[in-house]
């Protein structure tokens, strides 16, 4: 069980967790913020726009990059970056996926939380297939893997080592939930960061949570525009 340890173990200094903290609470405050000042409808056609996929990949970026500096130092298996048992992580990948489908399922008849986010077109434009691609590579691809460092990765191993691995699961599963700025959708999203956290901590490594996260991603954004 859990993964293959190449590298020391460090602990993260609490200095660093109230980094991450600060971090987070500001990329929340950020999205919030941006959400509130849009009076007007989001545009259907993001995923469309080139300007969208600069954009994303600018603000990824920049969080990696904020990311990497409070984790210099510490030991990269720290961070979940040492290999998995995959065959295993397959399974709870799996798991993980179709626990994450039902209950988003369940609770958008309820909450329509599909809608609020407004991130998806309402069908395929084949005349604008290549920012879409760029769009898709950002969502699917680069969004995963920065996130994942981010919360499941730095924000994990930093609450972990100063509160334990439950304080860990709930505190970057809400993180998770408030960084992409939504109300109706927080629930959805938390539980994804709960799932994501669940693997992360089962696996012992955040390649399973990327996978996963960038396969539900991709998912969404092909059954958005061909389903």
């Amino acid at each position: 069980m859990g993964a293959v340890v190449l590298g020391q173990l460090t602990e993260v200094p609490r200095p660093r967790l109230v980094a991450w903290a600060v971090l987070v609470t500001v990329l929340a405050a950020l999205s919030y913020a941006a959400n509130l000042a849009d009076s007007g409808d989001t545009p259907d056609d993001l995923l469309y726009r080139w300007s969208s996929a600069i954009g994303g990949l600018v603000q990824y970026a920049i969080i990696l990059a904020v990311v990497l500096a409070i984790a210099r130092g510490i030991a990269p298996a720290t961070l979940g970056l040492a290999r998995p048992r995959w065959r295993q992580a397959v399974a709870r990948i799996a798991v993980a996926l179709v626990t994450i489908w039902v209950v988003g399922a369940v609770l958008n008849l309820f909450l329509q939380a599909g809608k609020e986010q407004g991130l998806v077109p309402k069908e395929w434009d084949p005349g604008k297939a290549a920012p879409f691609v760029a769009n898709f590579i950002v969502v699917a691809c680069v969004a995963p893997v920065v996130e994942e460092l981010t919360y499941r990765g730095l924000g994990f191993a930093a609450v972990r080592d100063t509160f334990g691995n439950g304080a860990a699961v709930v505190v970057t599963a809400v993180a998770f939930g408030l960084a992409h700025g939504l109300v109706v959708a927080l629930p959805v999203l938390t539980i994804f960061g709960l799932i994501l956290a669940w693997l992360r901590l089962t696996t012992g490594s955040i390649y399973p949570t990327i996978a996963l996260h960038a396969l539900f991603n991709g998912v969404a954004l092909i059954a958005a525009v061909t389903v």
